[in-house]
């Protein structure tokens, strides 16, 4: 319900509740959220009719934020995304009104990182199979060549993305002993691994663990050609964005046996249905998107997209800002 010191503060929308009071307290101190309250996110043309008269949007990755949008909803002067990605947001068709567009990198390096690293020790000693073999009743006497599964200490371990997260995935990888490739568009100062370049990290990594934003560049990276080139018994790791696999090559990989086994954290789309064909594949193991699901980094972000949006509504300039040359177009 609006009050009248509410109705003169400036409107935003925020399409989700958030963790925590805090968050949700602070932009009460200087704005008039509406918050989105449902466990579904909005569709597009919900967030474009609640976006009505705002002065700002405090978004997920689930909400597409286009030149559409913003052509409808002028007032908007900036997108506060909870994300480190924003590839759901047309940052070209922002800058170009002068709309600020901040993340919420850093604060979900460690916890994606332990999440990469889980899926990885997972999918190698087939954590997901064995559980449900004991529940289903399929847990036999001991013997020896059942549930075998691919040993990770002194392994290699290949890296795309030699980003904040792979690095921290790639520290996670010196405490088993492992041999550390990376691949990026250049050399990672500083970084815990031998850089080589892509052919070579896939010919030559037992597993292959992915840190890559989405963009042009590296939609569908991870197709028939990358799967054919890694070794037949690597596990293939995603905890990025769900866009840089071609999720029917790694369907055939799995079945065919090109590849020993995966584990996503992300998929296109999300959810992906029960009934998808990927989910039939053997050696698969798939997690809900849960890289940064701890209760403190997921407050710790909003935070973070409290921070952008509120700083940006001050005149401020945000910390996090993904398109500063839409800063110099205020200026």
């Amino acid at each position: 319900m609006s009050t009248p010191d509410s109705d003169r503060l400036p409107r935003v929308f925020v399409t989700r509740t958030l963790p925590g009071r805090a968050p949700l307290e602070r932009l009460e101190t200087a704005t008039a959220p509406d918050v989105w309250e449902l466990e579904r996110p909005p569709t597009y043309e919900e967030v474009t009719e609640r976006s009505a008269g705002c002065v700002g949007l405090l978004t997920m990755l689930t909400e597409r934020v286009d030149a559409a949008l913003l052509d409808c909803r002028p007032g908007v002067r900036v997108v506060a995304n909870m994300a480190v990605g924003y590839d759901n947001v047309d940052v070209a068709a922002a800058t170009e009104r002068g709309v600020l567009v901040t993340n919420t990198p850093g604060v979900l390096t460690e916890t994606t990182a332990d999440l990469a690293f889980a899926l990885l020790l997972g999918a190698a000693r087939r954590i997901n199979e064995s559980e449900r073999a004991v529940r289903e009743g399929a847990w036999g006497p001991w013997h020896p060549t059942w549930m075998l599964g691919s040993a990770v200490h002194g392994a290699t371990l290949g890296i795309v993305g030699p980003g904040r997260i792979g690095a921290a995935v790639a520290q996670r990888a010196q405490g088993f002993g492992m041999r550390v490739l990376y691949h990026g568009r250049r050399r990672a100062r500083g970084f815990p691994g031998e850089s080589v370049d892509f052919r070579t990290l896939l010919a030559a990594s037992d597993f292959v663990s992915v840190h890559v934003p989405l963009n042009e560049e590296t939609e569908g990276m991870f197709g028939a050609d990358a799967f054919a080139r890694m070794q037949p018994h690597a596990i293939f790791v995603n905890t990025s964005r769900g866009g840089v696999v071609d999720q029917a090559a790694l369907r055939d990989a799995l079945v065919r046996g090109e590849i020993g086994g995966a584990a996503l954290d992300v998929t296109t789309p999300e959810p992906l249905p029960p009934d998808d064909a990927l989910l039939d594949a053997p050696n698969l193991l798939v997690t809900p998107h849960i890289g940064s699901a701890t209760g403190p980094t997921r407050e710790r972000m909003a935070e973070l997209a409290v921070d952008g949006l509120l700083a940006a509504l001050a005149g401020e300039r945000p910390d996090h800002l993904v398109n500063p040359e839409a800063w110099e177009r205020r200026r």
